[in-house]
């Protein structure tokens, strides 16, 4: 038997590192070019969705949330412009993982909707979506999926010569000026590749007044919080800047390459809340990689990373006094083995282990700030498997994760209240088994029916369990329970699909059954103390829960020359089994796309129509008005010699609506709309 791992890796090997599962491609140069960070994308192991090339620049926005909002069945959350995250079939938070190049972002952004994810999107090159098998490949418990940010910071080709790109732009809504920069070059076997970007963006501008329904608005303000000054031209307290600088080294061979990376990220933005306030985020993030094809007979590559990150941020009221101080330290490790065709099946078999210690510290007292200093361990082994069989494409997926929590037990926390207790500071274990089954049934060439099966459970987080004290992002008072029980979800998806053909479509229908659901439940208490009057209390609870949803789009000739169009719409509801509505649920929707390439000319459009959102949890102010949203862009392109010069101008809310998204808490939506009419101009270089 012939081996080809490397002494120095077989250390790290047994400690469980890993690489995502990848696919490898061919230079049409002549290099070597490994794409380690991308999913397969063959059968139910590709990704439900891949944003990339000139797709992924028409749609890269401030933030996540807002780059992914319009994929089918993906909305956002949105507490201004810093942050906003994905909301995937109904679900946010814990329930959908965000991955950078394979790895957990670690960021504290599934804690809480204003904080915001430590994902720099200027040097992406491709952000994917995944669910079913493919999933339980890096995490347990996302129930909603995963969103994979991928970067090429840790180089995986040569290129022949140095090749780059600059990017500058301006936003006339909130005088937005960004730059950004990449460069990769090597000599001899090694790559090297920076990338740094900055962004100032000023407060922004919004459609009528910040208020929802205006001055006079006739809905009940929630306890607490104060009656917000009707703005109608800037929104306080909605500013973004950022900048970040990425550097990574690569040794390219004729079997494999190891690679590493670093990232400084560092970004304020505003909390444009009643009361208002603002954060500082920064990350220090170090990655390490390594892939070696056909370590040995049976197997067709060897893969391992590790990521350590060293996440902070500080929150501010709205006179600039430093309130809380969050940092997240983690470290995770994976290691996978690809294995050749057996018995018609080809897949991957592999460890996950990851620590996490979370540390929440009120900046006065120096005591524990809503939550304890927490450690959680999780580790985990996974197989996933795919395989053709006749008409048949199938895949499976198993995982198996052990995760503890625990708490600093001497903390003492820095708010306490005579009403309520605060939780037990008890450490806490749970084993968890998700496993996913799906197939594909080609009826004829390019039509299929499609079924998956997927059983996720999730530990509950720190948050969840241990929470007490006061929030002023959501104007709630946090109490945790250190009694959840792990929450298990069952979900089910039918689905037909239609590839090829000028036209081409696919419809999914499905239903998620959640048992021990765990939510924030609103007391009908309020509680006052230092600094807060009249909060609510929002005590974690469980109880079984259902989604259904519908999803769907039919494209003509899309993304090829010519014109091509995409209609499209989602829809889903969220019910508790006991009867009554989940919060944060996103409204229905209807969409249509346009876009036309004409030699170096390029134009799109995109018009989407949220519904009314009415189905409200019974805590939930509302309705949440329906709108419509308008989009469209122009670029032009031309080749100077041996650079690429791309002109470009994006117009985004046209019809200068008034747009609150049903999946923002509603401390943020009632007085904080989404961006008004604007335009953004830039230039675009690739050499």
């Amino acid at each position: 038997m012939k081996f080809r791992i490397p002494y120095q890796l077989a250390l790290l090997s047994a400690l469980g590192v890993s690489l995502p599962y990848s696919a490898r491609a061919e230079d049409p140069n002549g290099g070597l070019v490994i794409e380690s960070n991308a999913i397969s994308e063959n059968n139910l192991m590709s990704p439900s969705k891949v944003l990339s090339g000139d797709e992924l620049q028409n749609k890269l926005g401030n933030n996540l949330g807002a780059t992914l909002s319009d994929e089918l069945g993906v909305s956002a959350t949105g507490f201004g412009a810093g942050a906003s995250r994905p909301v995937i079939r109904g679900l946010e938070g814990a329930r959908v993982q965000i991955l950078e190049n394979g790895l957990s972002v670690s960021d504290v952004s599934s804690i809480s909707a204003d904080h915001a994810t430590a994902n720099p999107l200027q040097s992406t090159r491709q952000i994917e979506i995944l669910r079913g098998a493919s999933a339980l490949m890096y995490g347990s418990g996302s129930s909603g999926g995963l969103v994979n940010v991928i970067n090429d910071r840790i180089a995986t080709s040569l290129p022949g010569e140095p090749t780059g790109s600059v990017n500058t732009s301006y936003e006339t809504v909130n005088q937005d000026k960004t730059a950004s920069a990449v460069v990769d070059t090597s000599t001899g076997p090694i790559a090297f590749h920076i990338d740094t970007a900055i962004s100032n963006a000023n407060n922004y501008q919004i459609p009528g007044y910040a208020e929802q329904g205006g001055p006079n608005a006739n809905w009940a303000i929630s306890p607490g919080v104060p009656q917000n000054v009707p703005y109608s031209s800037k929104l306080p307290f909605s500013f973004n800047n950022e900048n970040n600088l990425g550097l990574g080294a690569s040794y390219i061979g004729d079997h494999g390459y190891t690679g590493v990376s670093l990232l400084r990220l560092n970004h304020d933005y505003g909390v444009p809340t009643a009361d208002g306030g603002f954060i500082n985020q920064s990350q220090n993030r170090y990655d390490l990689q390594h892939e070696t094809r056909d370590p040995m007979d049976g197997f067709s590559a060897f893969k391992f990373s590790i990521s350590n990150s060293h996440y902070m941020h500080n929150e501010f009221d709205n006179n600039g006094v430093p309130q809380t101080n969050w940092v997240n330290d983690a470290t995770e490790l994976r290691a996978v083995l690809d294995h050749q065709s057996w018995m018609g099946w080809k897949g991957s078999v592999g460890l996950q282990s990851s620590t996490a210690k979370l540390t929440a510290t009120d900046i006065a007292s120096g005591n524990a700030d809503i939550v304890p200093q927490t450690v959680t361990n999780s580790n985990a082994l996974f197989w996933v498997e795919q395989g053709n069989f006749g008409d048949f494409k199938n895949s499976l997926g198993l995982r198996y994760n052990y995760v503890t929590q625990n708490p600093n037990q001497a903390s003492v926390y820095a708010d306490s209240i005579s009403t309520y207790s605060p939780p037990s500071l008890i450490n806490r274990q749970f084993n968890l088994g998700s496993y996913s089954l799906g197939t594909i049934y080609e009826v004829t060439k390019g039509y299929g029916l499609a079924a998956a099966y997927t059983v996720s459970q999730r530990a509950p987080s720190a948050p969840e369990l241990y929470a007490f004290g006061p929030h002023d992002a959501t104007a709630t008072y946090i109490v945790g329970n250190s009694n959840l029980q792990i929450e298990t979800s069952h979900n089910i998806e039918l689905g037909i699909q239609k590839t090829i053909g000028l036209i081409q479509g696919k419809a999914n229908i499905y239903q998620n059954q959640f048992s021990n659901y765990i939510y924030g439940f609103y007391t009908g208490n309020t509680v006052s103390g230092d600094g807060y009057t009249n909060y609510p209390v929002v005590a974690s609870q469980q109880a079984n829960a259902t989604i259904k949803g519908v999803e769907g789009e039919l494209t003509y000739n899309w993304q090829q020359n010519g014109v091509g169009t995409r209609l499209f719409g989602d829809a889903s509801q969220g019910t508790f089994n006991s009867g009554g509505n989940l919060p944060l649920q996103p409204a229905p929707r209807l969409g249509a796309e346009i876009a036309q390439q004409v030699n170096q000319w390029k134009m799109n459009a995109t018009y989407i129509h949220a519904f009314e959102q009415t189905r409200l949890a019974s805590f939930e102010i509302g309705p949440t008005p329906s709108y419509n949203l308008l989009n469209a862009g122009v670029s032009y392109t031309e080749r100077i010699n041996s650079i690429s010069w791309t002109g470009y101008l994006r117009l985004t809310n046209l019809l200068n609506q008034d747009i609150r998204y049903a999946t923002t808490p509603e401390t943020v939506r009632l007085y904080a709309p989404q961006p008004g009419r604007s335009a953004m101009i830039g230039v675009r270089t690739a050499f």
